[in-house]
């Protein structure tokens, strides 16, 4: 079987780093992606998709971008449910990213993000590396994306 998305977007607000209670890096943000075609008003609408990326790639991501950035994303489309408060079933579906680049340059008082190959992408979301300078969050089972 196939699943695999890949989106060019732009994140609608800064990604914010967390931290399971074991030590694992997590960020979940939304890219605004926009459609290919104007409505009616002659506008272009957009599609908001979640992420979630995890590990060493979570670090990165949070720590390269911010609200605006404009990202490549590489990963695969993936739902999740779980029960609410009022004990209704609800149903996430967000891409678990697996490569994801960075299509303009970072500026960060008044310097460009250059890395030594030129190359401004960041993969290998499964190497383990935590952080204790992070907040803990806690997960339950049913809310991991694998």
């Amino acid at each position: 079987m196939l699943n695999r998305a890949i989106l060019t977007g732009r994140l609608t607000r800064d990604p914010e780093l967390r931290y399971t209670t074991s030590g694992t890096a997590v960020v979940q943000a939304t890219i605004a992606v926009d459609r290919q075609f104007k409505n009616q008003q002659g506008e272009r609408e957009a599609d908001f998709i979640n992420l979630v990326i995890w590990r060493k790639a979570a670090e990165n991501f949070a720590n390269f971008t911010h609200k605006g950035s404009l990202v490549g994303i590489d990963g695969r489309i993936q739902t999740r449910t779980y029960e609410n408060k009022q004990g209704q079933r609800v149903y996430v579906t967000e891409i678990n990213v697996d490569n994801f680049s960075l299509l303009e340059p970072r500026q960060s008082d008044g310097q460009q993000f250059n890395n030594s190959n030129g190359s401004q992408g960041f993969s290998n979301p499964n190497s383990d590396h935590s952080n204790d300078d992070g907040q803990s969050i806690d997960l339950a089972d049913d809310e991991l994306p694998f």
